[in-house]
């Protein structure tokens, strides 16, 4: 089996960086042992303009036999054990081979130089032979969502006589300009069994946790999500059933930070096409990550954390030495984990993050002594009768010096025209307010706790119905702050 990785680059960003990021330095020829026979890495080509990396792996067919899984044709086919494609094809064994020799490039980790894994670079991947149970119409299918241009040639029986048509093999050549490493050596490890349809190891339940690891970030929304998931777990249905189960839990949890986000952009479906409109969430976030920095907090609560993507944005800024997040779902505190990898943190990133599974209706000592407290979008998912207990579990208990409060504005709810008449952004949402009953309600609770209160538009603030969203900035008053 062979693969190869090519990209290029100019003096000051040279292509040579390909080495660093595969952990395989280009002037050295390198073997590794694999379960299933030899990977050699090397190098064809290295020089500033154009590196390529290449992938061989020498498949030990005997082996594989008694691994029981050498099978190429029916099971009265002795020979066919030991005469198939399993050498030369690509299949789950180069998946597995990837990930053994290429496992920290997998994980975008480059400790030399830390800033090479997030920059997107030009690359192009070359699999000579790739079965493809489907055809290149589904190579295509897989590949292109994904960002990348697929030319996937059909190989012939026999070049010699072409009348004979077509093999179920394809030459893949996929190229991209705006994928990392990572993100392509990820799609290849989960895509190549998927094409070949069969996986050459026993399938455990701890291939659904690997999917999707692995398909973070990806696999939720691929429109081929389905097939990918049976085909990688071999079909079986409980594997599969859990795994669809779980992606869709993901889906539904960053539908439910971006609230509607479709809709969040349909304001400037009327503008030039060509530039896309930041999603409301993504604005919402920076709003928060704005009002924090000036409020100079170092240790910050995220109250409904849901799947942590503030959590997440939090830690890329060191001057936030403790953050928390809390929600009072296991499940989403699951996803948050995993999207923040805290299994494989170093110790002093690990350090400054904490989840915490809580009810905000409860005071909660735990919750006490922090500089800043967010409740992103929390308020609106809250029964009227509870919104009291909340109040007084953040503001009475926790008191935050600082405490932040987003919340949708329902009278911009009229400029989306795919929201009907008196449907609130999300299911779950018990109520939306109007600018007047949000400044109300902030009025009454500042008053009440000793807090000042300002409010703050977020997003595209409409002349007629103001923004979108709108945030109440909670500050604790000197005298206040003293006696807390």
């Amino acid at each position: 089996m062979f693969l190869t990785i090519t990209t290029t680059g100019t003096a000051e960003r040279p292509a040579t960086d390909l080495g660093f990021l595969l952990h395989k330095h280009p002037e050295k020829a390198q073997a590794f042992s694999t379960s299933y026979g030899t990977a050699h890495v090397l190098y064809p080509e290295a020089s500033e303009q154009r590196c390529t990396a290449a992938l061989l792996l020498e498949v030990d067919t005997v082996a594989l036999v008694r691994r029981g899984k050498g099978r190429g044709g029916a099971p009265d086919a002795a020979l066919a054990q030991y005469v198939n494609d399993r050498p030369y094809a690509a299949s789950s064994l180069l998946a597995v081979a990837l990930s053994a020799v290429f496992s920290s490039a997998m994980r975008g980790a480059c400790h030399a130089r830390p800033e090479l894994p997030e920059q997107p670079r030009p690359l192009r991947i070359e699999v000579p032979a790739l079965p493809a149970r489907g055809g290149p119409a589904l190579v295509r299918g897989l590949f292109e969502p994904l960002g990348w241009t697929v030319t996937a040639d059909p190989v012939a029986l026999d070049g010699e006589f072409p009348e004979w048509g077509d093999s179920r093999y394809v030459h893949l050549v996929l190229e991209s300009e705006s994928l990392t490493l990572a993100e392509a050596l990820r799609h290849l490890y989960v895509l190549l069994p998927v094409l070949d349809d069969a996986k050459h190891y026993w399938v455990a339940p701890d291939e659904v946790d690997k999917l999707l690891r692995v398909g973070e970030g990806w696999l939720p929304g691929h429109p081929e999500h389905k097939l990918i998931t049976s085909r990688y777990l071999s079909r079986r249905w409980s594997l599969t059933r859990q795994a669809l189960e779980r992606l869709e839990l993901v889906r539904l949890a960053e539908a439910d930070d971006g609230e509607v986000e479709d809709l969040d952009n349909a304001v400037g479906a009327e503008t030039e096409e060509e530039e896309r409109p930041t999603p409301l969430a993504v604005q919402r976030r920076e709003a928060v990550l704005d009002r924090l920095r000036v409020s100079g907090a170092t240790r910050v609560l995220d109250l409904g954390c849901g799947q942590g993507q503030l959590v997440q944005a939090l830690l890329k800024d060191v001057r936030y030495t403790e953050i928390v997040g809390v929600d009072v779902s296991a499940r989403a505190l699951t996803i948050a984990s995993r999207r923040l990898k805290l299994d494989r943190m170093g110790e002093r990133q690990a350090s400054r993050v904490r989840l915490m599974q809580g009810s905000l209706a409860y005071t909660d000592n735990r919750l006490k002594g922090y500089d800043a407290a967010v409740l992103s979008e929390v308020v609106e998912h809250v029964d009227l009768p509870r919104l009291p207990a909340l109040e007084y579990a953040v503001f009475g208990a926790a008191r935050p010096r600082t405490v932040l409060v987003t919340t949708p504005n329902v009278e911009y709810n009229v400029r989306w025209e795919s929201l009907p008449a008196g449907h609130t952004r999300h299911a779950d949402h018990r109520f939306e307010w109007t600018r007047e009953e949000f400044r109300a309600w902030a009025a009454t609770v500042a008053e009440r706790y000793g807090y000042a209160v300002e409010f703050v538009p977020v997003g595209p603030e409409d002349t007629e119905v103001g923004p979108p969203t709108q945030m109440a900035v909670f500050t604790l008053s000197d005298k206040e702050e003293k006696a807390a």
